[in-house]
């Protein structure tokens, strides 16, 4: 409560927070503008409920995609751009690799290029989605199907997408958190009162006048919200969770005490891929069902599809099914999280760095010991890290295939939203206790100006 009165008294972070309300609100707004031309059927909804691929997209899309709204394909292709251009970075492109070591003019130009993939991507998207939804039935054009009407879809769609991530960019600059995480952030958290909602109408709503009903009922909507907070508990640990190496510099006095030595360390984090493994595997199993449906709509409707779907049970003779496709999801966000790790923290870069600087582990000899230890302790602790977000992932796909909430699959805890949640959260959290912080040394200061 004290911190909550702190901040309400704080003009700054009030103004924050209110400027980042209106541009979700603007972003809200734009997410119910349907595109001109195109109408959205009634399978579209069921179809974000259950498919991978397009719930995927909806989520990135900040929830715009169930209307095919202007914003429909968000700031997914900028997320995109994103991680090809850091992939590009590490000593593939070297015009790349160069600027990434010019400080804000290389972060400048570096912010360019990725605009400009974000383009090229978004077009490509664009259409790749108009096609799939088409074929799928889930969208209907009103307009004569040529060239010209596929562009103008295209460029409506890509002009939502710049106009998000200027949003975002606003956002950034003059609210709270990252303006691209946030307008994710949004989209998740306001599927959460539905969810909610949707767990009361099934185990209480329609057992009103039945007591014992009603009793039952109510246990298993107090067991589900429990549920639901152990796994919120969970992920907020996993993404809090980090592994501490000592570090020591040889420029510091040698009459330093061991409580002073343990205040300087590397923070290796359990979980330092995030989310993007998740968005590596679900992109890559989508793959097959977009080229399916640019062939045509029978072939996207094949039936060896479902082995490249996590949400689908793969027929194995006539009465034996398996859930492949989850297995094969599983299999590449463990992958990826070692390859995405071992991208971010780079142990040969890290030792040249100890190197350069004078750092050292204590009890580990500078250079290519330093490199091996680092590269031990990050492959520790990402296999910790990739089990439990393969978990956290895979857990409501597991709960919707059990049918344990019968065919509402929107009752399914846990997945990529929650992750993106509690790490946006997390990271708006400790801007504002840096603000505080801050206006605390203001007030600091002041009073000792006038002693």
């Amino acid at each position: 409560m004290k911190k909550i009165a702190s901040i309400f008294k704080n003009k700054e972070i009030v103004n924050r927070i209110f400027f980042t309300i209106m541009i979700l609100f603007v972003i809200r707004i734009g997410a119910a503008i349907t595109v001109p031309g195109v109408t959205p059927s009634s399978n579209l909804s069921d179809a974000i409920n259950n498919a991978n691929a397009v719930g995927l997209m909806n989520l990135l899309g900040g929830g715009a995609l169930q209307n095919f709204s202007i914003f429909a394909l968000g700031v997914s292709p900028y997320i995109t751009a994103q991680i090809i251009i850091q992939l590009l970075q590490k000593d593939v492109l070297p015009a790349l690799t160069e600027l990434s070591k010019q400080g804000q003019y290389g972060r400048k130009k570096t912010e360019m290029a990725t605009r400009y993939l974000t383009l090229m991507l978004g077009a490509v998207q664009g259409y790749g989605i108009i096609k799939t939804m088409e074929n799928s039935d889930y969208i209907t054009m009103n307009m004569e199907g040529n060239f010209w009407t596929y562009a103008y879809v295209i460029v409506v769609l890509l002009a939502g997408t710049m106009l998000c991530m200027w949003l975002g960019d606003q956002i950034t600059e003059k609210g709270l958190g990252n303006g691209i995480s946030m307008i994710i952030f949004a989209g998740i958290i306001r599927s959460l009162p539905i969810q909610i909602s949707g767990a009361w109408n099934m185990w209480i709503g329609q057992n009103y006048k039945e007591m014992p009903e009603l009793v039952k009922g109510a246990f298993q909507f107090a067991l589900y919200v429990l549920a639901f907070l152990l796994i919120l508990a969970f992920v907020t640990f996993i993404e809090l969770a980090k592994r501490k190496i000592p570090v020591q510099h040889s420029g510091k006095s040698g009459g330093q005490t061991q409580a002073m030595s343990k205040a300087s360390f590397l923070p290796i984090k359990v979980n330092s891929a995030g989310v993007i493994p998740v968005i590596f595997a679900s992109s890559l199993m989508m793959v097959p069902s977009i080229v399916a449906s640019f062939i045509s709509s029978d072939a996207a409707g094949a039936e060896w599809l479902n082995i490249f779907s996590y949400a689908k049970m793969t027929k194995m003779g006539e009465n034996f099914s398996f859930p492949w496709g989850l297995i094969i999801y599983i299999a590449l966000i463990i992958m990826f999280s070692f390859f995405y790790s071992s991208i971010q923290i780079a142990p040969d870069q890290l030792a040249e760095n100890f190197r350069k600087n004078g750092s050292y582990i204590p009890g580990i000899r500078p250079g290519n010991e330093t490199e091996r230890y680092v590269r031990k302790i990050v492959n520790r602790v990402t296999c910790i890290g990739a089990i439990a977000l393969a978990f956290i992932a895979a857990l409501p796909v597991v709960l919707t295939l059990s049918g344990i909430f019968g065919e509402n699959s929107t009752l399914a805890i846990g997945g990529t939203g929650l992750i993106i949640a509690v790490g946006v959260s997390i990271e708006v959290n400790n801007q504002i206790d840096g603000l505080l912080a801050g206006k605390t040394f203001d007030e600091v200061q002041a009073s000792a100006g006038r002693e």
